[in-house]
């Protein structure tokens, strides 16, 4: 892997995890798909990262599961799908463009068909 890959993997990882944190608060932000994302960056840039994500104690279970092929709980799972259509909407009431709506329609289509596929289990 070249540096640049590596540090731009880390820093998608930091920003995509500061997200969720804040998403763990605010309801427009998705924590899940988020944290999930700082894992997929992490697992493919910094073992570190990785592993102190891993096995920290709020974000931990989630990556842990996902990665052993569990899935995602089907609460989460659809509230991070309403989620995202909540956001889509007022984002596309903010912006008021008809091809940006479209495309955050597009956006939102792709996250949510990509999280309903995942596998659930029951949390």
């Amino acid at each position: 892997m070249t540096p640049l890959k590596h540090w731009l993997l880390i820093v998608a990882g930091v920003i995509s995890l500061a997200l969720g944190v804040i998403g763990a608060f605010l309801p427009l932000l998705p924590t899940v798909p988020l944290v999930l994302l700082a894992g997929f960056c992490f697992a493919r840039s910094s073992e570190r990262l990785h592993t102190w994500l891993v096995n920290n104690k709020h974000f931990g279970a989630i990556i842990r599961s996902f990665e052993a092929g569990q899935g995602i709980p089907r609460r989460v799972k659809i509230r991070a799908i309403t989620v995202v259509w909540i956001s889509m909407g007022i984002s596309c009431w903010i912006v008021a463009t008809p091809s940006l709506c479209l495309l955050l329609a597009a956006i939102g289509a792709g996250v949510s068909i990509y999280l309903w596929r995942q596998p659930e289990y029951n949390a």
